[in-house]
């Protein structure tokens, strides 16, 4: 963590913008400072961190280190955590709160490990937990424009979702992140219906997630739920200039990736995956064969010299 203080953001602002809130998704491993920096180049108004489990982040400052990295530039910025007691989630958000815009309470995640520790999706089950967790944070960090949001997955009885939802906006949540699939949804169609019922039950500012690929499909999404803001998880990782209008990932995209990846001493294995999420669309299967096999950074480097000239 920096020392110095950034220069804030009140992310509400931009809810208030009249524009649809282009958001990217917190990704485990990749939605790191890295990769914050390449979307928001390309016309990403918010970013959320990957999830970090706030009793680790409070517990070790390894931990801190480890999963949260920031700088000037990087605003306005959410902190995903994942936590199952208040007063763990408000040391976390206390921790972070010079550095960051606000914090965001995981109650979406579906995978096993995340639920077995009562984390995640599994919230959504405990509307009180969650009310407890918001109203804490809300009454512990003295920062009116700091914001504390929620992201969940759906019921199949939306009316317990909705009720969610209704519940966490009494105890102050700025807006909550829609995740249009069930627990044990994952590559079904999304229920934009369920997100649109979700947003008309509100009144504070409710973003779309799922399946959003392009602009237009943000677009889509947007006139489908009324929703506020959308967020992009994979559709970033396959073309992180999407929000930009970009049907493919441009060459001066991935220029952009590999000086700040460079710059900021990203990890090979991260700055290679990346590559490959980007040129997915762009290279054939005989060029995919050679370049996912690369094993250096300087492989790499002269790769995209020869074939893209970059």
């Amino acid at each position: 963590i920096e020392t110095k203080e950034c220069q804030l953001k009140d992310p509400m602002d931009l809810f208030h913008s009249g524009q649809v809130v282009k958001i990217c998704a917190p990704m485990v491993r990749y939605s790191k400072l890295a990769f914050r920096t390449l979307v928001r180049k390309y016309s990403c108004d918010l970013c959320y961190t990957p999830m970090i489990v706030a009793a680790d982040f409070v517990r070790s400052a390894k931990a801190r280190d480890s999963e949260f990295t920031t700088n000037k530039g990087d605003h306005p910025l959410i902190v995903q955590f994942a936590a199952k007691e208040a007063q763990v989630l408000c040391d976390a958000a206390r921790i972070i709160c010079p550095f960051a815009d606000g914090i965001d309470l995981n109650c979406g995640c579906p995978q096993r490990w995340a639920m077995a520790e009562g984390y995640g999706a599994c919230l959504i089950n405990k509307p009180e937990l969650v009310q407890d967790m918001v109203r804490h944070v809300r009454n512990q960090i003295d920062k009116p424009r700091f914001s504390v949001s929620i992201k969940i997955r759906i019921h199949e009885d939306l009316k317990r979702t909705v009720d969610l939802c209704q519940k966490a906006e009494a105890t102050g949540v700025s807006w909550i992140t829609v995740h249009g699939r069930s627990v044990e949804e994952r590559h079904q169609p999304v229920h934009y219906d369920a997100i649109k019922i979700i947003k008309q039950s509100m009144s504070i500012p409710v973003v779309a997630n799922g399946d959003i690929k392009t602009l237009r499909d943000a677009e889509k999404v947007h006139h489908l739920t009324g929703a506020d803001g959308v967020m992009v998880a994979r559709g970033l990782l396959a073309n992180p200039a999407m929000f930009a209008g970009y049907e493919e990932t441009p060459l001066k995209c991935i220029q952009d990736w590999v000086d700040i990846a460079l710059e900021l001493g990203t990890p090979f294995t991260c700055f290679h995956h990346h590559l490959m999420y980007m040129m997915e669309h762009i290279t054939s299967k005989q060029e995919k064969k050679v370049f996912n096999v690369l094993s250096s950074t300087s492989a790499v480097l002269d790769y995209l010299n020869d074939y893209y000239g970059l």
